[in-house]
């Protein structure tokens, strides 16, 4: 991975591409790679980045820590120099206030892509803003030392960045609530067997798990997989008939490509 031209690089954010597979890593391990507006910003363009040979997306992060959460420089009355403050924010308009977080929510909207299954390789700390990074994956792999963390509400606050309709949809409302409420650690053994993770490796096989992960993802042809994620992301808005209806479509998609007859 490390040898590839990067595609960008900047802010904290590094993408490669290696054919059929992307790499996003996050690359300021000396602050545990906390997270900014300007890194948001690297991470939606990673997304726009993307060329359409990529079918498996996978995110890492460098040095002991996955993300330790928000740059507490933004809590400071000054903030992050040429970023509004949370001040400045409070002080806007409805319309601007919603349009900023807007804005924050689209570094962790296109993980979740039809086109792609994303992969979340996960070591250490991965607390608030980290948490959320990790949950818009459409997979998990994490190392035995991962600790996840929402503190958002013990800061007066909401996880406000696309992480609480999935952590809901892995785990269930009560206990997604009893997580964020307390802002306590879910370690490894807890975050597979709450389907939070799909599996826990030790630290130094991190690496080598995803990339025969991605490895099997790649196996299957690309349009079935396509199909196949998005009747399981509809899935809960749908009526087990719909889902059936649903599943007839697709179905019927796939075997007039495969037997070369248009519809």
């Amino acid at each position: 991975m490390a040898s590839l031209d990067p595609v960008l690089d900047k802010d904290g954010v590094r993408l490669t591409v290696d054919e059929t597979i992307a790499t996003v890593t996050l690359t300021n391990p000396a602050k545990l790679n906390a997270q900014s507006p300007a890194l948001w910003r690297a991470l939606a363009e990673a997304g726009s980045a993307l060329p359409g040979s990529v079918r498996v997306v996978v995110l890492r992060a460098e040095g002991k820590s996955f993300s330790a959460g928000l740059d507490r420089q933004m809590f400071t009355p000054e903030g992050i120099e040429g970023e509004p403050s949370f001040t400045d924010l409070a002080r806007g308009s409805d319309a601007k206030l919603d349009a900023a977080i807007a804005g924050f929510q689209e570094a962790f909207t296109w993980w979740r892509r039809n086109d792609i299954v994303s992969i979340a390789a996960v070591q250490g700390h991965a607390i608030g803003a980290g948490f959320q990074l990790a949950l818009a994956c459409d997979l998990r792999v994490v190392a035995d030392d991962v600790q996840f963390a929402m503190r958002e509400t013990s800061l007066g606050l909401v996880p406000d960045l696309a992480g609480t309709h999935p952590l809901v949809g892995l785990v269930g409302c009560a206990r997604a609530l009893e997580i964020c409420a307390t802002g306590r650690f879910v370690a490894a053994e807890e975050a597979v067997s709450t389907g939070l993770a799909n599996i826990s490796v030790p630290r130094e096989q991190l690496d080598d798990t995803v990339r025969d992960l991605a490895s099997a993802l790649l196996a299957a042809p690309r349009d079935a997989v396509i199909e196949t994620k998005a009747l399981l992301v509809g899935a809960s808005g749908r009526t087990y008939d719909e889902q059936r209806a649903a599943e007839r479509a697709a179905q019927a998609r796939r075997i007039r490509d495969l037997a070369g007859v248009g519809e």
